[in-house]
């Protein structure tokens, strides 16, 4: 999301320092990455696809759809991300997806967001139907409820969950927790967003020379080994900043008062 430009609209700032950031994630053995066709829009997937196509044996992108854009974001998303759940935009979405990552198949797509004027099971039924024909490998939800979870399963395979998830935002506490349980890899969006105004992540923090934003996803890591956080960069050394974060050894005492803070 973060490598395209102001409001996730149109190009970065810097078109070299995106190509850079995701060149240096895929050299620091990083495999899984998060983009949408409605960042930019179009413009991620295309920057992923110049970046590093053809790509590494072992690298995962993943990608949704369920949604278009109309503008800038300017801080009221719901008005410049609607949404959009029929299965022809879904399927129509799919098709732009693999022409601009250059794949004759999706490793991983996603239902982006509910669409309320489409019934749930209508929009999963697109999903279903690319799977089948080979066009995206496994599939996934996004901002979802149990509830649709369950529904979505009862339907084709679920291998991930995509909800926004943190420290201070902890309404999917209980849907972590069903994907440990379930061996669903649980996506958190917005790991770090608020982090450096919390006093425990920073007091933390400084017991490991790091910074709070590197205290939040070494305490995601080790929340629940379902969880693969996706902290968005445009920056060479923020990334680099972010995988810092990999090597913090929190306490478990350390862990267990973060995670408390939810509850």
């Amino acid at each position: 999301m973060r490598i395209t430009g102001p409001g996730i609209w149109g190009p970065p700032a810097s078109k070299s320092d995106a190509i850079a950031t995701l060149r240096r994630a895929v050299d620091e053995d990083i495999n899984f990455i998060d983009t949408a066709d409605t960042y930019g829009p179009n413009v991620s997937e295309e920057l992923i696809a110049e970046a590093l196509y053809p790509y590494p044996d072992d690298l995962v992108i993943t990608t949704k759809a369920g949604m278009y854009r109309t503008g800038p974001d300017d801080g009221e998303a719901d008005g410049f991300w609607p949404k959009d759940g029929r299965p022809e935009h879904i399927i129509e979405a799919c098709e732009g997806s693999l022409r601009r990552l250059r794949l004759e198949q999706i490793p991983l797509f996603q239902f982006h967001k509910t669409d309320p004027k489409v019934p749930f099971e209508e929009s999963m039924s697109a999903l279903v139907q690319l799977k089948e024909q080979g066009k995206v490998q496994h599939v996934g939800v996004s901002n979802v409820t149990e509830e649709q979870i369950r529904i979505a399963q009862r339907m084709v395979p679920i291998v991930s969950v995509q909800n926004r998830y943190s420290i201070d935002v902890r309404e999917s506490e209980t849907i972590v927790d069903l994907c440990e349980q379930e061996q669903m890899v649980f996506i958190p969006w917005a790991p770090i967003i608020g982090a450096d105004d919390i006093p425990a992540l920073r007091e933390i923090a400084e017991r490991h020379s790091a910074t709070a934003r590197q205290v939040s996803l070494a305490w995601l890591l080790g929340r629940s080994p379902a969880m693969l956080p996706i902290p968005g960069t445009s920056d060479p050394s923020h990334l680099d900043d972010n995988l810092a974060a990999v090597d913090l050894d929190l306490s478990q005492a350390e862990i267990a008062t973060l995670t408390n803070l939810g509850g």
